[in-house]
């Protein structure tokens, strides 16, 4: 971390976290960030979908909800970014406050709720901000529509012609009844409906599945059948949780979903499950808690092909990102792998118990 750095989130940790957020992505749009470019080497560069990685430590959606940075982010040692999620609507979310840091945790809680600008802006946003480095928009259902199955054919109808790949993403704990769509009858209608939209896009783009860590083995076996069956890119591993197990901060009673530190061993088990159940049908993103190189090898271990993260930035900034690449990097050459495809899955087991 840089000193201007330690100074900055100095600043922001003594703000609101909402408030603190928005300048941060203000203080991006206005050239503040590290600008490294992707860090790459042979090691690092992989195949996601189809997609050419120069590394695979990509960002998760969640803090550029509305593509307002693209650019700036894209130059900050990412190998591919995920915006959003978007709704077929504008909609303002869940009532403020509903963004929490657990600084003795270094986790966060939210209950957003989807706020968003909506996908007719937010692909305008997309179409005017071209990026070196694949980016991808996370797929929602506004909290009012009685089809929520059809908004995520319809987001991706407006936004697909301008992104490189998309995520259903049905596994938010904070839009009501929203996981019961990741039961195996109604995620088949869904990602029939996502997959037609899809194939009337003159590019077809890649299409990931985000679920939740709060899943039982069935749930998973169910969830890596569906996926198989219907064709899908990939499956992000996962979402936030709302088991509070071990946390020590006073706002961990707060409702939402907990994401950072706390959540990589969950997400890190179900990660290792999905990959046994598809047993290498599809590349897996691994998601949740990653704050260290050694975290970003452990997910790759457990079966996954790269990584998002978030939170462990309001802890650590941006100059986190190449810092995560030039140490996986290390991590790859030490253990003798030339690539990080050898790594994919060596250490699954260890997780499976």
């Amino acid at each position: 971390m840089t000193p201007a750095e330690r100074i900055a989130l100095s600043v922001f940790h003594r703000m609101d976290p909402e408030r603190a957020h928005g300048l941060s992505l203000a203080a991006l749009r206005m050239g503040l960030g590290p600008k490294p470019g992707p860090v790459t080497s042979d090691r690092l560069r992989v195949d996601l979908a189809g997609m050419a990685l120069a590394n695979p430590i990509g960002l998760a959606a969640g803090y550029d909800k509305n593509a307002e940075a693209l650019r700036p982010l894209s130059r900050t040692g990412f190998g591919f970014l995920e915006v959003g999620a978007a709704t077929p609507k504008p909609q303002p979310g869940n009532p403020k406050p509903r963004l929490f840091r657990l600084t003795a945790d270094h986790a966060v809680i939210n209950r957003f709720g989807f706020n968003n600008d909506g996908a007719p802006l937010i692909a305008a946003r997309l179409a005017q901000a071209p990026t070196d480095i694949p980016r991808g928009l996370n797929l929602g259902a506004n909290k009012t529509s009685d089809d929520r199955a059809g908004d995520y054919a319809r987001v991706l109808e407006k936004a697909g012609p301008h992104v490189d790949f998309a995520t259903v993403n049905v596994s938010s704990p904070n839009t009501e009844k929203l996981r019961d769509l990741q039961g195996k009858a109604a995620l088949e209608d869904l990602l029939g409906q996502v997959n037609a939209a899809n194939a009337k896009l003159d590019r077809p783009v890649p299409i990931f599945l985000k679920i939740a860590p709060d899943l039982t083995d069935g749930d998973i076996s169910d969830i890596a059948a569906v996926a198989v069956s219907a064709q899908l890119s990939g499956i992000i591993a996962t979402n936030t949780t709302l088991d509070r197990t071990g946390l020590t901060d006073l706002q961990a009673p707060e409702t939402g979903g907990l994401s950072g530190r706390p959540l990589f061993e969950k997400s890190t088990r179900v990660l290792a499950k999905l990959s046994d159940a598809t047993n290498g049908a599809m590349p897996l993103i691994g998601v949740g808690g990653i704050a260290s190189a050694d975290d970003v090898m452990a997910k790759i271990q457990a079966g996954a092909t790269a990584v998002q993260l978030y939170s462990a930035m309001v802890y650590q900034g941006l100059s986190l990102i190449p810092a995560l690449a030039h140490g996986l990097d290390d991590l790859l050459s030490q253990g003798g792998y030339a690539n990080i495809r050898d790594a994919i899955g060596t250490d699954r087991a260890r997780w499976l118990t």
